[in-house]
């Protein structure tokens, strides 16, 4: 029986297409049908980057395609992207039309065969999958058929890591993530590849991805396949922190996790801890006086519609530093099965004496009522938090709740450098959710 799912949070697999854009001078060329690459650029796109929107090349696939295969079509876009895009690192990607037709995408990418002008391909067809799993997928051909073929030199470099933390574009504030990830791995000692991103080197990254000593995953589940096929194509072990960490609790156990992992010096990753945790809780001082002031007219309780990774990260910080207690949380990335257990016992013990309750659901119209019904049915009637995307405009105007937009569709939010990740996003967090708190009060 057939399923309609209200308010999409993510995209078709062909969503990878971010994936690529995200990386330096990379451009994504696309096998698929019009107006597929339009489509996830409204949803997820939040600007053009180098070569993204309305930049990218695209076979526009239709009846004749269909009818008599695409590979010819595919073959003049490549080349015209090739003379006419000055890129480092070109990716063909497939829609649901060529996937369905069977053309031969590797054979016609590998016809080309110019070292110069790098040239990967990837099936991407929008009905395999969606793009959390795509990018993985995507990632990994980068790495089989660009790194292999181009990695600068062999061997360990110690103290070198690849960090595999968020979906880029699929989270809204990927880049400003990356970057406090990057700076508190380079304060305790590391050198860090970020791949992704304004503070990536580029391509020069990916050529050294299997000189890392160790990798770093910091996500629920995303990017586990990544690192797995890092640690049987090259002997890498990985680090797996499986949430975002937000604020100075989780950051500074997410730091000593790493710098024990890895053996690096435990004083110096003290001492960097310990100068960043003085400067997060002196911010967090000085709102004292207003946090007692108007305790009564803050939010008290929260709801998540994120994804895990979010979701888990911001439930931890939202009660064990801000004390705000967890409602319901839903996780709507369309977890995999195999990892939902695990995501429910870091729920289970989201602090030393509360847990949450949580759900997944895809179907963000039917979190939205399972919210209403949750609201109407609570004995008190203390000011709420909604942790969720431009859908839930409505519904936070409809129950008084207070709306911080995490998730896309961002829609009433203009995005640049913005993250929540470690020490200085959880004080962008605080100030985010009481900017709103604050405009509410005439």
């Amino acid at each position: 029986m057939s399923r309609y799912i209200e308010q999409p949070r993510y995209s078709c697999a062909l969503g990878a297409q971010q994936t690529v854009v995200a990386i330096k001078r990379a451009v994504p060329v696309l096998h698929s049908g019009p107006g597929c690459s339009g489509k996830i650029s409204s949803l997820i796109g939040q600007g053009e980057a180098y070569a993204g929107g309305s930049t990218i090349p695209c076979t526009n696939s239709s009846e004749p395609e269909v009818v008599f295969g695409g590979e010819e079509k595919l073959r003049s876009v490549i080349g015209g992207a090739l003379k006419v895009i000055d890129a480092d690192l070109y990716v063909v990607l497939t829609g649901c039309t060529s996937d369905i037709v069977g053309d031969d995408i590797e054979s016609v990418t590998n016809s080309f065969g110019d070292d110069e002008k790098p040239l990967v391909f990837a099936e991407t067809g929008g009905f395999k999958s969606n793009n959390y799993k795509s990018h993985e997928v995507v990632v990994n051909a980068i790495i089989d058929q660009y790194t292999d073929k181009h990695r600068d030199l062999d061997g360990v470099i110690k103290g070198l890591v690849n960090v595999f933390a968020t979906v880029p574009y699929q989270d809204p504030y990927w880049n400003g993530n990356l970057y406090e990830i990057k700076r508190i791995l380079e304060g305790i000692g590391l050198k860090v590849n970020i791949l992704f991103g304004q503070d990536s080197e580029g391509l020069s990254e990916w050529r050294s991805i299997p000189n890392a000593q160790f990798n770093i995953v910091v996500s629920s589940w995303v990017g586990l396949g990544i690192a797995e096929h890092l640690k049987d194509k090259y002997g890498t072990p990985y680090f797996h922190f499986p949430y975002l960490p937000i604020g100075g609790i989780e950051t500074s156990k997410f730091l000593r996790g790493v710098g024990e992992f890895g053996g690096l010096d435990k004083d110096k990753v003290e001492s960097f801890i310990k100068k960043e945790e003085k400067k997060f809780y002196s911010h967090i001082e000085r709102t004292a006086d207003f946090m007692l002031e108007f305790r009564y007219g803050l939010p008290r309780r929260f709801y998540t519609i994120l994804d895990a990774t979010y979701a888990i990260g911001f439930s931890k910080y939202l009660l064990n530093e801000l004390g705000i207690i967890p409602a319901k949380q839903f996780v709507i990335d369309d977890t995999p099965e195999e990892y939902q257990d695990g995501i429910k016992a870091e729920f289970d013990h989201i602090s030393e004496l509360r847990s949450a309750e949580v759900e997944f659901d895809i179907d963000g119209g039917a979190v939205q009522d399972k919210i209403r019904a949750d609201v109407a049915e609570s004995e008190t009637k203390n000011r709420s938090l909604i942790l969720g995307s431009g859908w839930e405009r409505d519904l936070a105007k409809e129950i008084d709740a207070d709306l911080l937009i995490v998730s896309v569709p961002v829609t009433y939010r203009l995005v640049l450098n913005c993250g929540y990740a470690g020490y200085n996003g959880g004080l962008r967090v605080i100030e985010d959710i009481y900017d709103r708190v604050l405009d509410t009060y005439r």
